[in-house]
């Protein structure tokens, strides 16, 4: 087995890098390595010769028409294939203990997901999943409230995109949000799962809600749809000392506190109970209780999330989406297509 390039070590080196697929996704990444100081985007596979040299000339590349030929040339490299190839374009990367951000779901099944964990532990490259909306700045801000959580609602919906109507709902948009949930649940484990989902257009569910319950109390519950007429992607947290809202789509937050707040409320109702307010429209609850909007900064999730994987590879550090949270979401997303009698695949 030959060694990928060695990872720069000297002040000002670039971290050479690639990225397999150039779909959506694939052109995302290459757009931010292009742009990134501490990269140089080497190359860009893609199996169609003309998406590899588009893409390539749109971002200041070379177009590679075998795998063979860029394997020796990078030391990092993003797998954005469609998902049942992510596990054998990703393994030849991982045997040159060559580091991977491998697009989510990390595979298409357990299987596929232990073998790409196997190879790198054999092999010791890094590996990050693609779960990008643990980059949304609004749960980066929500993460420093240290909020644990009791009960976790959310919802996922829109249009048809028409992108990967062969895979389900679940598998290509509640993904996201089961790596949320489960990460948010402090690594408590899925004791139950109720779900029930729909197929419209095709064999696999298009509208899907799952209910997690897990081991240390906490409920999850999670709206997927592909075929809504708005886009609405929220979510909101409830524990014992707060309450948090977020809009992914529009990258805004606010939590309310129990303190300050409860005192209030309790001042409130005695004032009715009294007398002295006969009248509740005379009461605004809003003016009652102490809303904080979350400090949220403007950074794209994509560039916050490669940002990431570059510093772990350049510095060793360990991965911040690391394969085995992509394969319990994947465990979890296939129990509950179980759940609803459908296909994972």
């Amino acid at each position: 087995m030959q060694s990928p390039p060695p990872i720069p070590s000297r002040p000002n080196a670039k971290l050479p890098v690639a990225v397999v697929g150039c779909g959506r996704m694939g052109k995302l990444h290459a757009r931010v390595y292009s742009q990134m100081p501490d990269t140089h985007l080497v190359g860009v596979y893609d199996a169609d010769r003309g998406a590899a040299e588009a893409a390539a000339e749109e971002y200041g590349t070379q177009a590679f028409h075998n795998l063979k030929d860029l394997l020796p040339m990078v030391a990092a490299a993003t797998i954005a294939v469609p998902t049942k190839y992510h596990a054998d374009l990703a393994e030849p990367f991982l045997r040159r203990g060559v580091a991977c951000l491998i697009e989510k779901p990390l595979a298409k099944d357990v299987f596929d997901c232990r073998r790409i964990i196997e190879a790198s532990h054999r092999f010791q490259p890094i590996v990050q999943v693609g779960h990008i909306e643990r980059f949304n700045p609004a749960v980066r801000a929500m993460r420093k409230l240290d909020i644990r959580p009791q009960f976790m609602e959310v919802t996922r919906i829109s249009p048809l995109t028409f992108r990967s109507i062969d895979v389900g709902v679940v598998l290509d948009m509640m993904i996201h949000d089961i790596d949320i949930v489960l990460s948010l649940a402090g690594g408590s484990e899925v004791t139950q799962i109720d779900a029930v989902g729909v197929s419209v257009i095709g064999d696999v569910e298009d509208i899907c809600n799952a209910r997690l319950t897990f081991a240390n109390g906490c409920v999850a519950n999670i709206t997927a749809s592909r075929l809504a007429m708005k886009t609405e992607r929220k979510l909101r947290v409830f524990s014992q000392d707060a309450y948090v809202s977020l809009d992914y789509g529009k990258r805004y937050g606010m939590v309310a506190h129990r303190g300050g707040n409860v005192d209030a409320i309790r001042e409130a109702v005695a004032r009715i109970r009294s007398g002295e307010v006969d009248d509740l429209s005379q009461l605004n609850f809003g003016d009652l209780i102490n809303i904080e909007e979350l400090k949220i900064d403007d950074t794209e999730p994509i560039r916050a999330e490669l940002d990431e994987f570059v510093d772990a590879v350049m510095h060793n550090k360990p991965s911040p989406v690391p394969a085995e949270d992509g394969m319990r979401a994947v465990e979890i997303a296939t129990k509950i297509v179980e759940k609803i009698g459908g296909k994972t695949v």
